[in-house]
Parts: C-alpha cells; structure tokens; sequence
C-alpha cells in the first residue's frame, strides 16, 4: 500500500483552449469487426483498433511489451491487445490512449514538441504530453498531442511492419489520419466480483483455510483487522489481532495504530501473522511477525522485526507476503515503489529471516509496483503484482498483473516474455463498470480452484473484498 508518485521527468498539466465537447451515448456492447467511428462517436467504454489511411497498418505496441518506454510502432492489423486502445477521457475534448495489453498510456516522450520526437507507453500520469484532441479529417481522425500541438503520423510515410509512429507538424496528411474500429467493450473485459456478503469491508486482504475449514482473513485496519467465513461468501467481523494496541511499531508508524497488508499462514500447529508498520510515502518501514496458537483476536504474540528499511536503502519493507516452495523452505516476497520487488529466505519453524539472501524479482524502475504475491500451481511459481495507484478511493487505478518463473527467485517473465524486472506484467485483473481499482491480491488455492481474492473501490470510494476463481488458459491466469 503506498501513495502515488509523479516522477520528476514528467512536467505539469498545461492549460489550454477547449477543444471540443464529447458527445456521448448509452454504453453498450461492441461487437467485433464494427464500422469506424468520429471523435463525436468516442465510446470510453470500448477498445479500438487504429488503422493509419495511408499504410492499412494499425497502431501497436510492438511485440506486445507492458514496459515503460516501449514505442508504439505499425504492424499488419490482427487485433491483438498490443492494437487494441481505449479512449480515457481528460475533459475539454482531451483523450489518453491506454493500450490493452499493457494498461499503459501513449506519451510523447520527454515532452517533446520536436518533429520527429519519440511516441511511447508510460504509466498514466495525466500530464499534456499523454493527452490528444480528436479531429474529425475525411472519415478518419487526427491524434494531436496537447503539449505540443503536433499530431502523430507514420515517420517518412513509411508502410513497412515495425515503422514507428511518430509526431509532426498537423497536416492533415493521409500518413496522419487513423480509422477507428471498436472491436470489443471494456465491461466484456472482466468479470464482477464473485458473490460476498456480510461485513464486505476490506483492503490489503489475506487469507488462509484453518484445519476446521473455517476461512481466516486479516487487512488493513487499526491493529490488523480480523474476519471470518464458513463458506467464503458471508464474512464476519471477529476484531484486531492486536486489539490493545502495538507500541513496539509506533517508531515506524508515527504512533498510528493502522498496521498495512497482512499475511498468514498456519504450519508447525499455529497461526503466522506478518505485517507492515510504515506511514505514507516513506521507507522507514518494517515487517514485524505474530504467532497465535489460534488466530483469534487478542491471541497475537509480537515475534519482533523480520526485515526492515530506511532512508538509506532503496527498496521499501512493506506489503509481506510468504511461499513454501516445492522443497519446504519457506520465502517472503515484499516491496513497494523505489526499486520493486523483493525475496528473503524464511526460517520454517520460527517464520523468521534466515540468511543474507536478497533477490530483486520485479521492478518498474522506481514507478508503481507493490502488494506481490507468490503462487506454485503446474511446474510454475505465478508472481502477481499490483501495478499503479491505490489509495485514491474510485479514483484509484491500481490493477492486477502477473508473470511466471520455474524458479521462485526468478527470472519472473510475462506472457510476452517481457522481464518483470524491466517493467514487465501481464494485465489479470484491471477496473471496469464500479469496480474501480482492484488490486493488493493473493492467491488460495481452495477444494474448487485457486480464488483470487483482492479490494476494489465501489462508486462510492468504499473499499470492498473481491474473490474471483482463476483458470489457466495456455498457462496463465484469467479470472472468472
């Protein structure tokens, strides 16, 4: 859990004229292989395909790469996520363009407002080099960039597979205009939540299946919040694990009680407890453990730090999450901003550090990444993430995305074979309809399937516990 970071390359919004008003219809299901549309037809709700007039290519980014700085370049049109874009509204007649497969948005890079300068994908920050108007041009559009009033074309007319898009002087030229073709809707994107009853507050959720069946699952909340379930539908506030307060973390938390992203596990006949003390936008952080002979509110034994971080370090001791692997031994992964995700040995019977391990397994360069969790299931350990924004109630934009190792301290790679390292991530799980930010997951592995369990914010800005199942199509995950 962590707020949001604007990275100092990146300039503020401009305020310029208004362009346009958007004209907008019901929301309703796209079929594929529909007609083109005008900038008064934008739907927001759709994904398109761009097809430039004068190549017949479309729009894409190329092999598909969800990293920050991946160009968007020209290939033969197939609809694949890596061609497929939707139209974020900004106001004033202003457009983001995020891509399917990365959730990222088109940028001019640097700010540039030179001829020529490069276009690329970068997590959306709202600022004017990631905004374009839409201009109605002979069927087609125009994309103008708002920052620097130049519009992307096809460098030097080129019709060849991998030419890159580029930004020039608006001309109107045929190199500069886009057929739009909705191909599928973003509310067909996902599914909803499966069903969850009771007391449906939760953030951060982490969740284990006792010896009895009953479901335990602890989040954040004042002294790590506790909750119950028979049937891991209806849910049921049982209290803090740590209801008298934890004055050993106030050095880390500022004497704010609210303890971040707890994790649980039970082996050796009792229940394992870690947790993050930390405040906003800092990493003097720790990770602390309680045991609890049985996972009750008020039961918690403080176990002392497991790993913590400070000014000094470059990664940030937050967000645990623990994996037994296939040989027994027991790991942490952890993490937030600064240099990404990290992966520390456990000890199996104390469930605290052993060894000077430390493995660095995905990473964005500083950007928004945190919340892993890892999960074994066919030869494969699944490293999921949340990528972007929590925090920020219905505007959140946090989102679920996920690579696989055969090694569970890595190389973590994604379905296009992109490094998690590098900014890699296969998109699971992002916003749709009033599921707004959906993210800080983990992963159970239950009699019916592996479920998904994540928060998401409701119209209302209210968080609340989401539990989908998960199959594995060619491999990877999809939820459903």
């Amino acid at each position: 859990m962590e707020p949001t970071r604007v990275l100092a390359r990146r300039g503020p919004r401009a305020a310029l004229t208004l362009f346009a008003a958007l004209a907008l219809a019901l929301t309703c299901l796209v079929v594929p292989s529909a007609g083109p549309a005008s900038a008064a037809t934008i739907d927001t709700g759709a994904w398109y395909v761009l097809v430039n007039q004068h190549s017949g290519k479309a729009m894409e980014i190329g092999g598909g790469s969800s990293a920050e700085g991946a160009e968007l370049t020209q290939f033969t049109r197939n609809d694949t996520c890596a061609q497929q874009w939707r139209f974020l509204d900004s106001g004033g007649g202003y457009y983001r363009l995020m891509n399917r497969c990365s959730g990222l948005v088109a940028e001019i890079y640097e700010h540039s407002v030179d001829n020529g300068a490069s276009v690329v994908q970068w997590s959306d920050l709202g600022n004017a080099n990631q905004e374009f108007s839409v201009q109605d041009v002979s069927g087609n559009i125009q994309l103008v960039n708002r920052n620097s009033g130049k519009a992307l074309d096809l460098w030097e007319w080129s019709t060849a597979d991998g030419a890159r898009v580029s930004q020039y002087d608006d001309t109107n030229a045929a190199n500069q205009q886009w057929r739009m073709v909705a191909v599928d809707s973003v509310a067909a994107a996902y599914p909803g939540p499966g069903p969850v009853t009771g007391d449906t507050f939760a953030h951060d959720p982490e969740v284990l299946k006792k010896p009895d069946g009953e479901y335990l699952l602890a989040f954040t909340a004042n002294g790590v919040g506790l909750k119950t379930s028979s049937d891991r539908t209806n849910w049921t506030d049982v209290g803090a694990a740590f209801p008298g307060g934890t004055p050993w973390a106030d050095e880390y938390t500022g004497g704010e009680r609210n303890l971040w992203a707890p994790e649980l596990k039970y082996a050796n006949g009792q229940y394992y407890l870690w947790y993050s003390a930390s405040s906003f936008g800092e990493n003097r952080s720790a990770i602390f453990l309680a045991t609890s002979p049985t996972g009750a509110s008020g039961t918690w034994t403080n176990r002392g730090v497991v790993v913590e971080s400070g000014t000094g370090d470059d990664f940030n001791a937050i967000d645990p999450a623990v994996t037994e692997d296939q040989n027994g031994d027991w790991w942490m992964s952890f993490g937030s901003f600064w240099s990404g995700i990290k992966l520390i040995r456990l000890d199996s019977s104390t469930g605290m550090r052993s060894g000077s391990e430390f493995h660095s397994i995905a990473s964005r360069g500083g950007g928004a990444i945190e919340a892993p969790t890892i999960h074994h299931r066919d030869g494969y350990y699944y490293l999921f993430v949340s990528f972007d924004r929590c925090c920020q109630g219905a505007d959140s934009t946090y989102r679920v995305m996920a690579g696989r190792s055969t090694s569970i301290t890595g190389p973590y790679v994604d379905r296009a074979g992109t490094p998690m390292m590098n900014g890699g991530g296969t998109e699971i799980l992002a916003s749709h309809g009033s599921v707004h930010g959906p993210g800080h997951q983990t992963v159970l592995a239950d009699s019916d399937g592996d479920a998904l369990f994540y928060h998401y914010y409701r119209d209302d800005g209210v968080a609340q516990l989401g539990i989908n199942l998960l199959r594995y199509d060619g491999g990877w995950p999809v939820v459903y």
